[in-house]
């Protein structure tokens, strides 16, 4: 299979031309960039709106793990050499994450103990999308043809769309996803209908 060389994207025309497909490590660095921009406007916020974006970072976050663990994860694993180790080392990272956002969930956040957790989670969060971006998707990049990268990032989508709000630690590979998705979705948006319904999120 011929390499693909690596070429700048450009968001904007991207999102303005209907014409472009947009392909899946495209999509995955750009919602890198929204995590870590949410990650901002809660360590800058305060009160409510503090607990407003808290939501949305867990929300993107949730979704997102989910979508690569199963689309992104299971190609990588036989699309270059080493795909099944590069694979492992980011599915341990992803389990860390996901305990460590799972405790912030069940806090407060104006809880003291809020801030620090939320700065602990950030760092490991920024170190994972590094490493995906470095040793998994340029590897995705070279070695898969653009029209699979494009229905890759179609597949990432209806799996967000479908995944679990919250996260679930232990569940990072994506027959396990596929088995808990449903159910863990629907009682995900159940209690974030009932935190809005409170005023709680």
């Amino acid at each position: 299979m011929p390499a693909r060389k690596d070429t700048p994207v450009d968001e904007d025309a991207r999102q303005g031309d209907p014409a472009v497909t947009e392909d899946v490590v495209a999509l995955l660095m750009r919602q890198h960039g929204r995590i870590h921009t949410l990650f901002e406007e809660v360590r800058a916020a305060d009160g409510e709106e503090r607990a407003a974006a808290f939501r949305r970072l867990v929300h993107l976050l949730a979704v997102h793990e989910t979508a690569e663990e199963e689309v992104v994860h299971p190609a990588a694993r036989s699309a270059f050499d080493g795909g099944g180790d590069v694979v492992a080392e980011r599915l341990a990272e992803e389990k860390a994450a996901k305990e460590k956002l799972a405790a912030l969930d069940d806090m407060d956040t104006s809880d003291p103990r809020f801030m620090p957790a939320l700065l602990s989670l950030r760092d490991a969060v920024l170190v994972h999308a590094r490493s995906e971006e470095r040793y998994e998707f340029a590897q995705l990049r070279r070695t898969t043809p653009p029209d699979r990268l494009a229905l890759m990032a179609k597949a990432v989508k209806a799996a967000e769309a479908a995944a679990p709000t919250r996260p679930h630690p232990g569940v990072e590979g994506a027959a396990a996803n596929l088995a808990l998705g449903p159910a863990a979705a629907v009682a995900d948006r159940v209690r974030d209908a009932v935190r809005r319904a409170m005023g709680d999120g």
